[in-house]
């Protein structure tokens, strides 16, 4: 029988976290009302609350998501939708995207690592380290410019706001830039990659070890970001204000650089500070040291997951700097 709670459960769950959590932003709106138009309209409180719960409904019945992944994952698309559409739909374009990279060619990664993506439920350490970051800087968006509609990036006018927004989009486009390059590159590459630290090259699989392939892929996981965030500010923002502000194009190649430079962050951070070694008997990828095993580079300090967290949050933080070079 499964651990997991029954689907009824589940959402009885959800929807009892739905008042403190809409308590507590409720707060946040009053807090940051002095510096915007007014409080969130019915109709977005509802949104905030239908789409993320939809989503990981969907998402548990797909077996996608366990229970614990389920919760948070529903606690931080609530955030993101009631701070900016523009936020939540480039997460969704993540989860869906990077859902089908995994999938794609997924018997034969499980032949090279031991630890491959494979298609299990995610839990809820999995959904902090992939959206903690972006959650916590839509958090200082609002606080920021509080709850109102959405509105252009515009660094000159709405400097705070664009530079958080910026680290939102930096830290979605890392995250799903590094998984496209990481599961397309070993389902389409033949040859061992090269460790980005000393070019060697290394097995197939070696956290660090990249392709040609997996970086234009990274690029095209980060430009994918960015598509869904400007099309869902031009299809939520005025004409006429757009008309007034900076153009929006370079919300694309800035999501584009920020797939391409997180996946080599996060290739750093792998190649130096999680252990990867050879398993003689298995003829696989480990992150493990012992008997049989050859070393191959890093050392046993982090995991894929807190490599994700780092990387994603030195995006967040680095995204914005990007950006201000293309509206200069």
């Amino acid at each position: 029988m499964s651990n997991s709670p029954p689907t009824v459960m589940l959402i009885a769950t959800l929807l009892v976290l739905i008042f403190p959590v809409a308590l507590s932003f409720w707060i946040i709106s009053l807090l940051a009302s002095e510096r915007n138009n007014g409080l969130p309209s019915p109709l977005r409180w509802l949104f905030s609350f239908l789409v993320p719960l939809l989503v990981v409904i969907q998402a548990y019945l797909r077996k996608h998501l366990d229970w614990t992944g389920v919760i948070i994952a529903f606690i931080i698309g609530f955030i993101l939708t009631l701070a900016n559409y523009c936020f939540i739909f480039s997460m969704l374009t993540f989860f869906f995207t990077s859902y089908k990279v995994t999938k794609y060619k997924n018997h034969l990664k499980r032949e090279l690592e031991t630890d491959s993506a494979e298609l299990r439920r995610r839990n809820w350490l999995q959904v902090i380290c992939n959206g903690g970051v972006a959650t916590q800087f839509a958090i200082l968006f609002m606080l920021e410019r509080g709850i109102a509609d959405e509105n252009p990036i515009n660094f000159k006018y709405d400097y705070y706001s664009s530079w958080f927004a910026m680290g939102v989009l930096g830290s979605i486009a890392c995250n799903n830039g590094d998984t496209w390059g990481s599961e397309m590159s070993l389902a389409l590459t033949r040859g061992n990659p090269r460790l980005i630290t000393s070019l060697r090259k290394v097995p197939r699989g070696t956290n660090g070890g990249v392709t040609v392939i997996g970086l234009i892929f990274s690029a095209l996981g980060g430009l994918a970001i960015g598509l869904a965030y400007y099309l869902t500010l031009l299809l939520c923002v005025n004409r006429d204000v757009l008309a007034i502000s900076p153009p929006q194009w370079p919300i694309l190649m800035v999501g584009g650089c920020a797939g391409l430079i997180g996946s080599i962050v996060d290739s750093m951070l792998g190649a130096l500070l999680q252990y990867s070694g050879f398993d003689r008997r298995t003829g696989k990828i480990v992150e493990v040291p012992g008997e049989n095993v050859e070393w191959v580079s890093g050392i046993r300090f982090l995991d894929n997951h807190s490599v994700n967290l780092f990387s994603s949050l030195i995006m967040a933080l680095l995204t914005p700097r990007i950006s201000l070079s293309f509206w200069s």
